[in-house]
């Protein structure tokens, strides 16, 4: 069974930092490109960052300095590790792989399925991220 389970999230003050980690299951993790999305409260999902099998890497402006993505393929995992957070990255963050064989689509709001679903065919079951004073 294809599994990505997200965890690390919570709340912070802003300025403070969280790591996110992302472990796969059931798919061979070495061959799929990764990403994470999220989706604050009335906004559209978006693509934050993304690493690919050769771990190059891609950043959304906004997170561009502060988050910075990374892959462990001896755990099967993905982390972002999110420094210097504002309030504006306050939202749920999902985890997304494109695996081959079978997959995980747990339900997600309809927008992030469909923003995810673009580009990736399994997501996680997202992590709430809070960032106020």
């Amino acid at each position: 069974e294809v599994q990505l389970v997200e965890s690390g999230g919570g709340s912070v003050q802003p300025g403070g930092s969280l790591r996110l980690s992302c472990t796969a299951s059931g798919f061979t993790f070495d061959d799929s490109d990764m990403g994470w999305y999220r989706q604050a409260a009335g906004n559209n999902c978006k693509l934050v960052s993304s690493i690919n099998t050769y771990s190059t890497t891609y950043y959304e402006d906004s997170v561009k300095g502060r988050f910075t993505i990374s892959r462990d393929k001896v755990k099967n995992t993905v982390y972002l590790q999110m420094n210097s957070l504002t309030p504006d990255d306050t939202a749920v963050y999902y985890c997304a792989a494109e695996v081959g064989g079978r997959v995980s689509r747990p339900a997600i709001p309809s927008d992030c399925r469909r923003t995810i679903y673009a580009s990736y065919n399994s997501w996680g079951q997202g992590t709430q991220v809070t960032v106020a004073s």
